[in-house]
């Protein structure tokens, strides 16, 4: 574990080259970006062990906001401290950034037609995250109680596709954790914190995400400052979004086609290159920011989207550090992270299987890029360009 005292830029440089290398060839959505922390901090680095990570996901899926985001947040934090969690945010997040912003740019001046390559890293998409799910389940589900906890959360977010189905899920696999294994924990108060936050901070950050989120609306109404309407509606977009990158889609089509601030057209046509582009989701609101109001608009835009993942990441570690050490915590605890991989397996199934294995051809070539990351164990950005080479090919049968 790293030392808190003391950040040094070796420290700090590490955190971006790790998490930029992340940002450029995590493909496939929150679901494989948790597979691919997993391999790349848990595994290989050891910046933190299995129980650290499951609990930060198991936050990080209660909360609101880009769950891998806040994810990576939460490990640069624990390797170097609010610096660290800044510069990981920002490695992980600038490639997508970079690219949506340069494609927004693009499409403006020339206008670019959706090809085969896409529907190859939707491919990439199914393998990464088939291959995250069965590691996760592995180290989350070992016994039979917790892979029928997370059965159920596989049957109850299929069937009912919400995102307060998710929190609900994650509520009741915490009380069936807290009945079914409060006897087999014991305190561990030995298990030292490796998120090193004060209380103080974490109050002030939570106060912040609340006067933010109730105030903005009101400069909107008073003023009539475009900047500020942009900053509200990603703000509250980001602030209200459970369950991931693709719930933001109809908020933020709410909020800007209907009134006029870009149109169906190109909303969709940036939703398909957000798809495309590695790293989170979210910065889809690079593009839209872009579209309506030029690089500064891009910046603003992802910015505002992302604040309230920081705030409530950062906001909620100093008490889930506490919550975490208590015996009947870590038994409810046991029964969230099943359930989280039942809502992996969920997420993975709608939207990423049925809006991506069409036909007999993406069925074959996913199996081939599956097999390529998990028994070849063939480097990620080889089995991306592999991907968008074979979706070209499987376009022209």
């Amino acid at each position: 574990m790293a030392n808190h005292s003391r950040y040094t830029f070796k420290t700090l440089w590490e955190i971006f080259l790790v998490s930029s290398r992340l940002g450029f060839t995590s493909f496939g959505g929150p679901i494989a970006h948790l597979g691919y922390f997993h391999d790349e901090y848990v595994r290989r680095r050891k910046w933190l062990n299995e129980q650290h990570y499951a609990d930060l996901v198991a936050l990080c899926q209660f909360l609101p906001g880009p769950a891998s985001s806040q994810v990576g947040i939460g490990i640069g934090l624990c390797r170097g401290g609010i610096l660290g969690a800044i510069i990981s945010f920002i490695g992980f997040t600038l490639p997508s950034v970079l690219a949506l912003m340069v494609f927004a740019l693009f499409l403006q001046t020339y206008g670019l037609n959706d090809t085969g390559w896409i529907s190859g890293l939707k491919l990439v998409a199914v393998a990464v995250v088939a291959h995250a799910i069965i590691g996760m389940a592995k180290n989350l589900t070992p016994d039979t109680t917790r892979k029928t906890i997370a059965l159920l959360a596989v049957i109850l977010t299929v069937l009912w596709q919400t995102a307060y189905t998710q929190v609900a899920v994650i509520l009741i696999a915490g009380m069936l954790g807290y009945i079914l294994y409060r006897q087999n924990v014991t305190d561990s108060t030995r298990d030292e914190s490796v998120f090193p936050l004060s209380k103080r901070l974490g109050i002030i950050c939570l106060t912040l995400f609340f006067v933010l989120l109730f105030v903005l609306p009101i400069l909107r109404e008073v003023t009539s400052y475009n900047w500020i309407a942009i900053v509200d509606s990603f703000y509250r977009s980001g602030s209200l979004v459970f369950g991931g990158g693709h719930v933001v889609l109809p908020l933020l089509e709410r909020e800007f086609v209907p009134t006029g601030w870009l149109s169906e057209e190109q909303f969709l046509t940036g939703y398909g290159a957000a798809q495309a582009v590695p790293g989170p989701l979210f910065t889809f609101a690079t593009y839209l920011g872009t579209v309506i109001a030029g690089w500064q608009g891009g910046l603003l835009a992802t910015a505002a989207i992302f604040l309230p993942a920081f705030l409530l990441i950062i906001g909620a570690l100093p008490f889930w550090n506490e919550l975490r050490k208590n015996p009947h915590m870590k038994a409810a605890l046991m029964g969230v992270n099943a359930a989280v991989v039942g809502i992996l397996i969920s997420a993975f199934y709608v939207p990423i299987w049925t809006s991506t294995i069409v036909t007999a051809y993406d069925f074959a070539f996913a199996a081939l890029l599956f097999s390529m990351l998990a028994y070849w164990k063939l480097p990620a950005w080889i089995v991306v360009l592999v991907g968008a080479f074979g979706g070209l090919l499987i376009a022209l049968i």
